[in-house]
């Protein structure tokens, strides 16, 4: 796809010397240099970042689970299609079972994703703007902080502009292997989340209503990227069919039963939250162009085949999703939207036909750099603060409570503990931090089972609730009542920052030992441990 000459570039006789650097590194994005350093700094800055702020907290659970849902490469999992956890599984052949290690993975992704975004820019301009696009990106939280949380939402911040990209090659070229790439990665995608189905709604959506659509819907491209896709998701789809797409139920299980007007409202809060995030780069890049303000407007108006392309699928994305939301009265959260927002920067920096002044996009860059650095300086204090205000999701205790647990099961028994279940934040670090790793167990097939058969606890299990988790308690009761060597222990956990006590919290756990003289049975298939679903959004016992 040709790429509009940009106008040159008002001449600046003189340059202050703090901006020389920012001009110089500018200079180095057509020179193949400029954008991977900044990749790199951006990585290594928000790892700098998170292993300072969050020096009193472990992992966020989403990531915990990922990686237990990793532990093998499953076709699927109970809540999620299985990408997260191959990503995670890929990682740890390489990296070690750390915290620092899964931050590194979430920031690579994210890096990942910004780079697939300027695969897509750079097909339509050159020099500054297509720094401009990645510089407006780091201005939202879908790149660090959300980011950070890797699991079947952040993992489509790098698959998603992948998949774009490959389906505009595709749109244009309509050769095998563009077309075949498209197929595939969009198949990646839904293997990320079944959220991904609008964005290959989009695709389709988009290929109709383009005006080039003839010369794209008679080729073979579309037949061949749809074929590519269904085989690279047939796995899958048997792994559906023969375990009870048990995906779908946790969504429905997870996410309907709102009303009508609850569903409105999630719907309204869905555009309301895409506006919000926006907002920022939208003011930094109306402040850039604020000389052009009347021509941005009509180049708006006015886009090339390959940015209508990106506005058709878009605005699928954001409606589509609304659409069904509000016809099957579920919730829309707008996060599960954050890694289509690229596509705003790339059609609004893009579409612009005039010069945008090297002035105004070195204090860009200064700003995010601003950003970034004071960032690192408030790391600290946010430590600090969190030292005596608890994390959501309870991340103060994850690693406390299970080394606690681990001490104690060792102290008391000669093996490894095989497998644990519980409140779905302590049973995933359990799995995570403990030495032992015990596998991730919830047999589904007996969850609804009462008394809960016996074999089933035979190799050795465990399970831990808060203490104020009256749902997760109870149910730890009634397998208590299962078992006569159930043995019930309460301990407390206090986080500490640099020798400071923090908070606490109380935890209650359910030790029931292997069985003597009987044979253990051996580990659950990890394929069974992985169907997992979220206690919070369940109303059956979490067994």
């Amino acid at each position: 796809m040709p790429i509009s000459p940009s106008p040159p570039l008002p001449t600046r006789t003189a340059v202050a010397p703090w901006r020389r650097p920012f001009e110089a590194w500018l200079d180095g994005i057509e020179r193949g240099w400029a954008i991977p350093a900044l990749l790199a700094a951006f990585v290594a800055v928000w790892m700098l970042y998170f292993s300072i702020a969050y020096i009193a907290g472990d992992l966020h659970p989403d990531v915990l689970e990922a990686w237990s849902v990793g532990r093998t490469l499953s076709w699927g999992s109970g809540k999620h299609p299985p990408l997260m956890g191959w990503f995670t599984h890929a990682w740890t052949l390489i990296f070690p079972t750390t915290d620092w290690s899964m931050e590194l993975l979430a920031m690579v992704n994210a890096a990942v994703a910004l780079w697939a975004v300027d695969l897509i820019t750079r097909r339509h301009v050159r020099g500054d703007k297509r720094v401009i696009v990645i510089l407006l990106l780091m201005l939202l939280p879908a790149y660090q902080f959300h980011a950070q949380r890797f699991n079947a939402n952040t993992v489509l911040l790098a698959v998603w502009p992948l998949a774009t990209y490959c389906f505009l090659r595709s749109f244009e070229t309509r050769t095998l292997l563009w077309s075949v790439a498209a197929g595939v990665l969009c198949a990646v995608a839904m293997l990320g989340k079944y959220y991904s189905i609008f964005l290959i709604a989009g695709f389709a959506i988009a290929a109709i209503a383009h005006p080039q659509r003839r010369s794209y819907l008679t080729s073979k491209a579309p037949w061949v990227s749809t074929i590519a896709g269904l085989i690279a998701l047939a796995p899958h789809l048997h792994w559906l069919a023969t375990t009870g797409a048990m995906p779908f139920q946790y969504a429905v299980d997870a996410h309907s039963g709102w009303t009508f007007s609850g569903a409105l409202w999630e719907v309204a809060m869905f555009f309301a939250g895409i506006g919000g995030y926006l907002a920022i780069p939208a003011i930094a890049l109306l402040l850039m162009t604020r000389a052009h303000l009347r021509t941005f407007a009509g180049n708006l108006r006015q886009l090339d085949s390959g940015l209508l392309l990106l506005a058709i699928i878009f605005t699928v994305t954001i409606t589509l999703p609304a659409i069904v939301a509000i016809v099957l009265v579920t919730d829309l959260p707008p996060l599960w939207n954050l890694q289509g927002l690229f596509f705003v920067a790339i059609i609004a920096v893009c579409c612009t036909r005039f010069a945008i002044d090297r002035f105004d996009t070195v204090n860009l860059t200064v700003a995010v750099t601003a950003l970034c650095v004071g960032a690192v300086i408030a790391a600290p204090f946010y430590a600090s603060y969190r030292n005596t205000h608890p994390f959501e999701m309870r991340r103060n205790y994850l690693k406390l409570a299970a080394n606690e647990l681990t001490k104690r099961w060792n102290d008391t028994y000669d093996m490894p503990l095989k497998r644990i279940s519980g409140s779905d934040p302590l049973a995933f670090a359990m799995a995570f931090y403990s030495p032992d790793h015990p596998a991730y167990s919830r047999p589904f097939r007996l969850q609804d089972q009462w008394p809960i058969p016996k074999r089933a606890l035979r190799a050795g299990w465990a399970a831990m609730c808060f203490s104020d988790e009256g749902a997760c308690l109870s149910w730890m009761q009634q397998v208590q009542d299962t078992t006569q060597s159930g043995r019930r222990i309460e301990f407390t956990v206090q986080s500490k920052l640099w020798g400071v006590p923090g908070v606490e919290a109380k935890i209650v756990a359910l030790i029931v030992p292997p069985q003597a003289g009987q044979p253990a049975l051996p580990p659950a298939p990890l394929h069974e441990e992985n169907r997992i679903q979220d206690f919070s959004a369940s109303k059956r016992a979490p067994f």
